[in-house]
């Protein structure tokens, strides 16, 4: 009988857990799994996005076929859904939906235009994977979101945008796997231009792929956008023409709704500028075919088979490694998800997500809170009045736990079953109108920037609040008939990593309230960055091949999160002992069910090119390397007799310790 929480036979047990213990725990299973053809990556999330797009599925379909009364939540699912699904009317529409945005983009005469179209084109469409992240065609991007310097007011901040791949890098660097991906995006450029019968588009696809080369010579590094510090940049809106000479910003403002906010944030300066310089020193033309072609790009998914194709080949095959595309009903959920997935995830809980689950977990958030408080009291290296500080962040932490205390409204949004670009249009200006509202109003540190249904979890340290969505409050994360060793190892861990994320070394910037403040006493800030770089050069040491390594300091917020959080989970998992022994089952102890949890969540396997990307562009080490964190916990080298000789051991003094 399989031990409940624990994938005893996912194990390798030739591997020595010393050695490599992402491999002693999932070794088996890395040998004997495959890479879904439609998928780009394959493991514990994966498994379980697969049964919630299942579960979702049915609600989808019944909602789609019920008879509920027109402007309910249920009738708009169902007919977002049912609009989805249609493939033969998609087919038959062409590009009849994009008709009016391609007359838009054609209409502009002037750099006056342009700058009226950038500002029409902006949307609220931040990431809502880490919520500030912003890389897509459009040229800006919005986040509304609270005050560096008066969080309890909300503000706008802009951030750069404008490219069709996912980094800088993509561009600039002359690594033989980016220059081939470089010729690849710029033949997807050309094909989607001739799908949609542009004349010239080979000349044409030449202008966008070198404008977009000078915009990506614009863009700050992931590096420098992940530094909070590098965005605490409020300019008055009178000021934005003065710093970032060549765009009507007055123009761009009117356009995009933001004409009476008297300041706005420069998330990103320096390609700010850089962007507004380009506005004004590039070929209308080039703009103009930069505007068209990311008009069609954007919605090739939503039209018919061949732009779906063609979308696929690039983004699906090139940038990910997928083999197949994904069946049609999981692609909507993805279109769903991305504009109205607060709905679809308020059907999801109705239905799968028990109060019992929900007062369990709240119950571990707060042994964990608790545990991690007991941490700040016991370091040894930290001043008084900076544990004053850090104990007064926990005890304003906003926790969210499963689904938001309340719901975004769709009442505004007009669905139609036979008009999925139409669809996801207007959902998107109603998202874009309702961020605008917002604006200078009091934060509301409820607010979710994630889908109740998505397997993820999130903290806001601007709003100091956290989320542990529904979606990943089950197994293999969070198993109610697990031993509390596995769940503390697996969901704990996630729960310590969240918490933690206020005091890594971005969240460590901000105070109890939000306000982005110094806190620290010289001495304990030194320590503590001293320490953030000892483990930044553990993860630079990890190379997942030969001609690219993990970026340490790129990664170095997730990376304190997973130390600092599982510390505290196992501390809590201990304090929930009462000082009684945990049992030991199928011969394995408490303490090594504890850290074989944390690592079978982390199993994971990647397509290359997904990973190269990743490694390059994502703030998060590769799975692999995270589940060896554990090799920085004392208590892990007990669990598993851990030795000198072996790979992952550490001296005692090149442990980081951090919190």
């Amino acid at each position: 009988i399989p031990l409940p929480g624990i994938e005893v036979a996912n194990m390798d047990r030739s591997v020595r857990p010393g050695d490599d213990f992402y491999d002693y725990a999932n070794g088996t299973w890395l040998k004997t799994h495959e890479i879904p053809a439609d998928r780009a990556s394959w493991g514990a999330a994966g498994e379980l996005g697969e049964r919630l797009l299942t579960q979702t599925r049915t609600l989808l379909e019944a909602a789609a076929t019920a008879s509920a009364a027109t402007g309910t939540l249920e009738r708009k699912v169902g007919d977002f859904y049912a609009s989805a699904m249609d493939e033969a009317a998609a087919e038959k529409r062409g590009l009849t939906p994009l008709q009016p945005a391609l007359a838009r983009s054609a209409s502009v005469k002037s750099r006056t235009d342009l700058a009226t179209y950038l500002g029409e084109q902006l949307r609220a469409d931040v990431d809502a994977m880490d919520c500030t992240d912003y890389q897509t065609s459009r040229l800006f991007g919005l986040w509304v979101a609270p005050d560096l310097n008066a969080p309890a007011r909300s503000a706008a901040y802009l951030l750069q945008g404008g490219l069709g791949m996912p980094d800088r890098e993509y561009y600039l660097s002359t690594a033989p796997k980016m220059v081939e991906t470089r010729a690849k995006y710029r033949a997807h450029v050309e094909a989607v231009l001739a799908l949609a019968k542009i004349k010239d588009a080979a000349r044409r696809a030449d202008r966008v792929l070198a404008l977009e080369m000078k915009i990506a010579q614009a863009h700050a590094t992931r590096l420098e956008s992940l530094e909070v510090k590098n965005a605490n940049n409020p300019w008055p809106r009178g000021e934005w023409a003065r710093r970032a000479p060549g765009l009507d910003w007055s123009r761009f403002f009117a356009a995009a709704g933001l004409d009476i906010q008297p300041v706005l944030f420069a998330w990103h300066p320096k390609a700010t500028a850089g962007l507004a310089k380009l506005v004004a020193s590039e070929p209308l033309e080039s703009w103009k075919d930069w505007a068209t072609f990311h008009v069609i790009d954007r919605d090739a998914p939503f039209l018919g088979k061949a732009f779906q194709d063609e979308s696929f080949a690039f983004y699906g095959r090139a940038l990910g490694g997928a083999t197949e595309q994904a069946a049609r009903w999981k692609r909507a959920q993805d279109w769903m998800n991305g504009v109205m997935g607060e709905a679809v995830g308020r059907l999801y809980v109705e239905r799968h997500f028990s109060p019992e689950a929900k007062a369990q977990v709240s119950q571990m958030v707060k042994t964990i809170t608790d545990a991690f408080v007991r941490r700040i009291d016991a370091l040894d290296w930290m001043a008084a009045s900076t544990k004053a500080e850090a104990k007064a962040k926990v005890a304003s932490l906003y926790v969210g736990v499963g689904y938001p205390d309340h719901w975004a409204d769709f009442s505004g949004l007009e669905v139609s079953r036979d008009d999925l670009v139409g669809n996801v249009h207007r959902a998107q200006r109603l998202h874009l109108r309702q961020q605008l509202a917002e604006l200078g109003k009091p934060v509301d540190r409820t607010d979710w920037c994630m889908t109740p249904h998505i397997v993820n979890a999130v903290n806001l340290p601007m709003r100091n609040a956290l989320s542990f969505p529904a979606g990943i409050l089950q197994p293999p994360y969070f198993d109610p008939k697990a031993p509390a060793s596995i769940n503390y190892g697996a969901i704990g861990a996630t729960i310590g990593h969240e918490i933690s994320h206020s005091f890594d070394d971005q969240g460590a910037l901000f105070d109890a309230t939000g306000k982005i403040a110094n806190w620290w006493t010289k001495e304990d800030l030194a320590h503590f960055e001293a320490s953030g770089a000892q483990l930044a050069a553990q993860f630079d040491a990890y190379a997942p091949f030969p001609d690219l390594h993990v970026n340490g300091k790129q990664t170095l917020s997730e990376n304190i999160a997973d130390l600092a959080g599982l510390s505290a989970s196992h501390d809590a998992w201990l304090a929930s002992l009462d000082g009684k022994p945990a049992p030991a089952v199928e011969g394995f102890s408490g303490e090594q069910q504890f850290f074989l949890g944390y690592a079978q969540s982390w199993r994971q396997k990647y397509r290359e090119p997904l990973l190269r990307r990743l490694v390059v562009s994502d703030g998060h080490a590769p799975d692999e390397y995270r589940a060896q964190t554990v090799r920085n916990l004392d208590a892990w080298y007990l669990a598993f007799d851990v030795q000198p000789k072996q790979s992952l051991y550490l001296p005692p003094k090149d442990r980081v310790r951090v919190w």
